[in-house]
């Protein structure tokens, strides 16, 4: 832990990572205000539509920017001395994020009645919450274009300034919003809270005006898409088919058992993505960098190690202090209607133990571009998780999904200590 620390200390600015964590804190924040103001006046049934609701506006938007904003960031950094390059890089990016986020908000906006009855099955119609999506959506994707701009410019602090006004704002919204209209008024905060920021945002298209003569149909180039189709292909995997997957569990839960089952899990998935928001920022800023230090097997083996003996105990307690709290945490969090999500704790926890002790190893993936390697891993994980939760849902009901969680780790986890078994486990030396 003292090497983290110190590493830390060394190579990231302790400001920023300082703001960086009040964002997440903020993020979490507002999402326990939420979820307790969803289980006082909509109810568990209401958490489960939300659940849906927020996976498909997840995914459709980051389909909508084509996930190009990830590789933006880089090509900017690099090319930020370079006119030319710089303005084929940002009028790329707009102009082919700008036709796609218009193809999505179409689609969305006249196939509204068939959306609403792929995410709220067998439920009350909500086409105008689509609708309303779908006017919204080119607002988050310009507030996202600006995000990459700012953020390739390390524009940190005023970048994770907005994030945590956003917050602010996008939560008091919603409370309003779910106190006077109750499950619409949720339902309208999930389609509307990103498309906020842009408000915010504002602010950095004002201090960048200088760079809106950069963005011209001419200097579009397909040189520097294929560039960043790489990061693209690698967030649209991740963004757009995982909380997919998850809606697809989801809606079979509903179809199968019950709405109240349906939010259960989401009930546990959400305490689930509040804790490991700070594990996953703290492996972000650390491992992504340190990883790409690494330039020989030994040390990518001591380093592993050393990750292993820094994360593993601490996060062991915060996960057995979790489990043995679970009553209260609930009651915190939600109400007493959702005490049977008591029973989901044991298998989530390990799945998300299990989660941790892969990725820490998943992380050389990204470090070393193994572009084929995280593809071909991640579309096993998601296959195996739905299989496997469909089968133990249907032995167990809802536990199925969260005992599908853990085997479906455990089952990744063996996929990549298999891949990098000769780094791990194989006889020491100093080749790359």
């Amino acid at each position: 832990m003292k090497k983290l620390i110190d590493y830390i200390n060394t190579n990231v600015l302790v400001k920023i990572m300082s703001l960086k964590m009040a964002a997440v804190f903020a993020r979490v924040i507002a999402g326990l205000l939420t979820s307790k103001a969803i289980a006082i006046f909509i109810g568990v049934e209401g958490l489960a539509l939300i659940g849906n609701l927020q996976n498909f506006v997840s995914s459709t938007q980051t389909l909508s920017v084509l996930g190009l904003y990830n590789g933006v960031v880089k090509q900017i950094s690099k090319f930020k001395e370079d006119a030319l390059q710089l303005s084929k890089t940002i009028s790329t990016v707009f102009y082919l994020g700008f036709i796609a986020t218009i193809l999505a908000s179409f689609f969305c906006y006249f196939n509204a009645s068939l959306i609403n009855e792929f995410i709220f099955p067998t439920y009350n119609n909500y086409d105008y919450v689509i609708k309303i999506f779908a006017i919204a959506l080119p607002f988050y994707s310009l507030n996202m274009f600006v995000f990459s701009i700012m953020n390739g410019f390390s524009k940190y602090k005023i970048l994770i300034i907005i994030n945590i006004i956003g917050q602010v704002l996008g939560v008091t919204i919603a409370l309003l919003l779910i106190y006077q209209r109750e499950l619409d008024g949720a339902l309208i905060s999930v389609v509307i809270a990103e498309s906020l920021v842009f408000l915010i945002t504002l602010v950095g298209i004002i201090n960048r005006r200088s760079l809106v003569g950069l963005i011209q149909v001419k200097n579009i180039s397909l040189d520097t898409f294929k560039q960043m189709s790489p990061n693209s292909i690698i967030a649209l995997f991740s963004a757009v088919i995982v909380p997919l997957i998850a809606l697809a569990i989801r809606s079979y839960i509903i179809d199968n058992i019950g709405y109240k089952e349906a939010g259960f899990w989401e009930a546990i998935t959400r305490i689930s993505k509040y804790y490991s928001m700070f594990i996953g920022t703290l492996m972000t800023l650390y491992i992504l960098p340190r990883f790409s230090e690494i330039v020989s097997v030994k040390e990518f083996r001591k380093e592993v190690l050393t990750l292993y003996k820094a994360i593993i105990p601490a996060f062991s307690v915060v996960l057995i202090v979790i489990y043995l709290s679970r009553s209260y945490v609930i009651d915190l969090i939600f109400s007493s209607d959702f005490k049977p999500v008591e029973d989901l704790f044991l298998w989530q926890l390990l799945g998300d133990f299990i989660r941790v002790l892969s990725l820490v190893i998943a992380y050389q993936f990204l470090a070393k571009k193994m572009f084929w390697h995280f593809v071909i891993t991640e579309a096993f994980f998601v296959l195996i998780l739905y299989l496997t939760s469909v089968y133990f849902i249907d032995i167990y009901g809802v536990k199925g999904a969260v005992i599908g969680h853990f085997v479906s780790y455990m089952l990744y986890y063996a996929v990549i200590l298999m891949i990098f078994s000769s780094s791990l486990f194989g006889v020491e030396s100093d080749s790359k």
